[in-house]
């Protein structure tokens, strides 16, 4: 849970908002509703009315908002995703629900892959009109704020949120779609438990009933936030991380087959899926399975891609559409980038915690190019990194791995522990010229972010 806090159009006014209507409950004089999917349901996007009241107040703080944003871009200090955002919430306390007004948003949120998921949904809504991000991973409500300021006239946006902070969100408006990903540990020295998300959460869905949830069926931690929330579309892709998720969330007891239909006795189950990542493609529910091919690497990216596709058709998107869309996106806020760094092409992976980890390795053991490993344990990454014995190194057996950042000692041991040669590397710079060409590089945020910063495109 590390996102960023750090982004035209004009505004005639901006008012309180209301939010979406909730759907008129059906009587027994409607007509039968037409057995047709629900993207064909919703009509075209409307532009977002602006409501009225607070004019003044609320144009001076999207004015300042603006040209903060665009002194810290020019100056280099930062994207403006997020220093803008906060100075007009300052001056705007309501600005977040003024900004919602009339607008189709999709929230994502969870564990792992929010960035990614969140450029997909993006790309997934522009396959019907005009929609902002916050693809900065700017992901709190400054951020947001940020995002929805730079067009207002977007119909639609996509908006990355940190769990913890999105009953912040669901408390000022209800998005139209929340998009719940995974739950693992993170961060725990800062966060918590995943109960403590849990619960988190759990208060979000119940400030938006009327809100449409796309949530991860194979993750009994996200069955237990969803099971009661009245409209949830089911995405099924499998999972690999399985250490958090051994025991119910609601009562404790064990759960012998989580990798499969897993049912507790207390009445937590698996549901039956609406989206499922086949070996061939995507499975939707109309029965149809249409063909996933993605320039993003990894079985991961695949089932990030099922819920971009799923929240996009509960928008009105085609999937056919969605998918052609996707397909090219290549990287995500600099994740799975390749970029030049010290004169050479360096791919970039971000992990963070086990299951990243997890995930990333596997992507760095299907070849044999040069492999660097950066751990650093300041504010936004977490001091603890005990988490770095629950990863499984053994995989890399066999290689020669460089290791570095703050921590570069500390991840030394656990991987002479687990039978990997390796080196350690005061910088980055140093494990770079130490390496062999177009090396991945993998690393937790804070070293994320400072390669990041320092490269350029190939």
């Amino acid at each position: 849970m590390t996102g960023t806090r750090d982004g035209q159009g004009e505004l005639d006014e901006l008012g309180p908002a209301t939010g979406e209507s909730p759907p008129r409950p059906r009587t027994g004089d409607d007509p039968p509703r037409a057995a047709v999917p629900p993207w064909q349901l919703v009509g075209p996007p409307a532009a977002p009315k602006p409501a009225t009241g607070g004019r003044v107040r609320t144009s001076l703080a999207l004015g300042a908002g603006r040209v903060v944003a665009g002194m810290s871009r020019r100056l280099r200090l930062g994207s403006g995703g997020m220093i803008g955002g906060r100075l007009a919430l300052s001056l705007q306390p309501g600005l977040l629900a003024r900004l919602a007004t009339g607008r189709r948003i999709v929230m994502i949120t969870g564990t792992n892959g929010k960035t990614t998921t969140t450029a997909l949904v993006a790309a997934a809504l522009r396959t019907r009109g005009t929609a902002t991000s916050n693809a900065t991973g700017a992901n709190m409500l400054d951020g947001h704020v940020a995002a929805l300021m730079t067009d207002l006239s977007a119909p639609f946006a996509s908006l990355e949120v940190d769990e913890l902070h999105l009953a912040q969100v669901t408390a000022e408006f209800s998005p139209s779609v929340i998009v719940l990903l995974n739950l693992s540990r993170d961060q725990m020295d800062r966060v918590g438990e995943i109960r403590t998300v849990q619960r988190s959460l759990s208060t979000a869905l119940r400030q938006a009933p009327g809100t449409r949830v796309v949530a991860n069926r194979d993750d009994p931690n996200v069955v237990a936030v969803c099971a009661d929330h009245a409209a949830v579309t089911w995405i099924s892709g499998g999972t690999r991380w399985r250490h958090d998720a051994l025991n119910c969330p609601r009562c404790g007891a064990s759960l012998t087959d989580v990798d499969g239909p897993w049912r507790c006795a207390c009445g937590l189950a698996r549901p039956e899926a609406d989206w499922t990542v086949t070996g061939g493609g995507l499975l939707g529910p109309d029965g149809r399975e249409r063909a996933l091919e993605l320039a993003l690497p990894g079985h991961v990216n695949r089932i990030n891609a099922a819920f971009a596709v799923a929240a996009a058709a509960e928008l009105g998107c085609d999937p056919d559409a969605v998918l052609h869309r996707i397909a090219g996106l290549r990287q995500a806020s600099g994740r799975y980038a390749s970029v030049l760094l010290d004169d050479r092409v360096v791919r970039l992976l971000l992990a963070k915690n086990p299951a990243s980890w997890l995930e990333m390795l596997d992507l760095a053991t299907g070849h044999e190019r040069p492999l660097v490993l950066a751990v650093n344990s300041r504010e936004a990454d977490g001091h603890d990194v005990s988490w770095l014995w629950d990863v499984d190194f053994e995989v890399l057996r066999g290689r020669s791995v460089l290791v570095t950042g703050d921590r570069g000692l500390d991840l030394a041991v656990r991987l002479r522990y687990a039978g990997v040669r390796c080196e350690l590397a005061d910088t980055a710079q140093e494990a770079l010229a130490r390496c062999g060409p177009e090396p991945d590089v993998i690393a937790n945020y804070t070293a994320f972010r400072d390669l990041l910063a320092r490269s350029a495109a190939p």
